[in-house]
């Protein structure tokens, strides 16, 4: 039997999980799309060992709550490569998937968080100057007003 999608479990902190829903209400997403997008930006850039020490420092960190994505299953298929290199390198044997997308996720929510929404609106083709918003700690994304379309008579 084919699956289009793989369900996994992560473990993220409150305020991870908070940027994520934040970054998913911005984008007009769900919290998996964004992760699957975070997740395109990261593991590209782990090309060798020495670049997955940053995820075993966010694995170290604890992380009390658990989350659950559908990913793709080709990016899926990524992950049990990562957490093999993540288990070269000292990390957890046990759960290697879902350690190394833990980790790839955290990893990305801890960049900057305008840099996070810039790099995903640019990433599903913004439109124009103003379509990158800017989320600020605390705030709620602001509703944009839409005036009335006025049809010629």
């Amino acid at each position: 039997m084919d699956c289009d999608e793989v369900m996994l479990t992560v473990r993220i902190t409150a305020a991870e999980r908070a940027l994520l829903r934040e970054l998913a209400r911005g984008h007009g997403g769900d919290v998996s799309d964004v992760a699957v997008d975070g997740l395109l930006e990261v593991i590209p850039a782990l090309h060798d060992d020495a670049c997955v020490l940053p995820l075993l420092r966010v694995l170290a960190r604890p992380a009390p709550f658990a989350l659950t994505l559908w990913l793709p299953a080709p990016v899926a298929d990524l992950l049990p490569l990562l957490g093999e290199r993540l288990v070269r390198t000292g990390g957890p044997a046990a759960g290697s998937a879902s350690a190394a997308l833990s980790a790839a996720l955290r990893l990305w929510l801890a960049g900057d968080r305008a840099a996070l929404a810039a790099g995903l609106a640019r990433l599903h083709g913004g439109c124009g100057a103003g379509a990158v918003a800017v989320i600020r700690p605390g705030a709620r994304p602001a509703a944009a007003a839409a005036e009335p379309v006025k049809l010629a008579a």
